[in-house]
């Protein structure tokens, strides 16, 4: 235990929804028992941190500090907390907190906690000096993934890797990727290295080279019926990473028998989907959010082994409106991460 938590956190604020975020600053109050503060050093700005600040979801409640993409180091940790060391680095995602005690914490799935405490929802996040979270969901950075681009991984690379783990798939599969973009150009790389014949779909012909760099086999167009068919009955799982609305009948063609159609983006609206395709080829469609901490630590693992890191472009975090604008305009190639810098006329 150490006494060195901060007393007063300066952060970036959303007031409203849709406006420039604004320097603020605010005090924490007392580091609980089970919880470990951090000091950011880079943060992830995800899509999701754009849909809450921007009320897109329409549950947003001012202000918000976003920021669940967090990697920084360990300098402060409460009495009661386990498995981590001053100055170590660590990583915070989605999650915040859980409970501990309900059956999905006792079962190992603290993801689908009821009770559970997302990083930027009701909660501050890592636009900010530090950060605060359970100890459970403070995961320590392998030494072999370069920090600077490894919080990406925290979100991004759990939403699109946890499905392998949860639904066994297997090397010998065939999974399609819909969407190159923050999500799908780290499904590719994942998918690659898990050993899968990797399909990526993509309205734009201007990514085929790119899908293709990014360990996609082969490339279809998703707006043209003969490229779709060529894919016809053959895929095991089409993992949906955009956040619009597409021909669910002709991405459940491409399932194979027992074939999977999962979704990990923000759909706008309820999606169709046919009952005879479902129940004659005895297929599924499922949704998956974060993963646990035992499928972060393997997902981290496994992307240390393989050299797997996002493509990120990266502002530093006083430009944090800039690196706002540029996301929303659909520029970013493919996750912008901000860097700590806190000069003192911040606040």
């Amino acid at each position: 235990m150490t006494t060195t938590s901060a007393t007063t956190i300066r952060a970036w604020a959303a007031q409203e929804a849709s406006k420039p975020l604004v320097a603020t600053s605010y005090e924490p109050g007392p580091l609980g028992a089970e919880e470990v503060e951090v000091k950011v050093e880079h943060c992830g700005l995800c899509h999701s941190d754009l849909s809450l600040i921007d009320n897109e979801w329409g549950f947003s409640g001012y202000p918000i500090i976003g920021g669940h993409e967090v990697v920084g180091t360990v300098v402060a940790l409460g009495s009661n907390t386990k498995g981590l060391k001053l100055g170590q680095r660590v990583g915070i995602g989605w999650m915040a907190a859980s409970c501990m005690s309900c059956k999905s914490c006792l079962g190992g799935e603290p993801q689908l906690c009821r009770a559970g405490v997302p990083t930027i929802v009701g909660h501050n996040g890592g636009f900010a000096e530090r950060v605060r979270a359970h100890w459970l969901w403070t995961c320590p950075i392998p030494e072999k993934l370069d920090p600077s681009k490894a919080g990406p991984l925290l979100c991004g690379g759990i939403t699109v890797f946890s499905p392998f783990l949860n639904f066994g798939i297997k090397p010998t599969h065939r999974v399609g990727v819909v969407g190159i973009g923050g999500l799908g150009h780290l499904a590719l790389k994942f998918a690659r290295a898990w050993g899968c014949e990797v399909t990526a779909f993509t309205s734009s012909e201007s990514k085929r080279d790119e899908a293709l760099q990014l360990g996609a086999h082969n490339v279809v167009s998703s707006v043209d019926a003969k490229s779709m068919k060529q894919v016809a009955g053959k895929l095991d799982m089409v993992l949906v990473t955009v956040n619009v609305m597409l021909n669910w009948k002709a991405l459940m063609s491409t399932l194979a028998p027992n074939g999977r159609l999962h979704i990990v983006g923000i759909l706008p609206q309820p999606m169709e989907v046919e009952a005879f395709p479902l129940i004659g080829g005895q297929r599924s469609v499922s949704g998956s959010p974060t993963g646990s901490r035992q499928d972060i630590d393997t997902m981290l693992d496994f992307a240390a082994r393989h050299g797997i890191e996002p493509q990120t472009e990266h502002f530093p975090m006083s430009r944090i409106n800039d690196a706002l604008e540029h996301l929303r305009a659909g520029k970013a190639r493919y996750r912008v991460v901000l860097d700590a810098d806190y000069p003192s006329e911040l606040i």
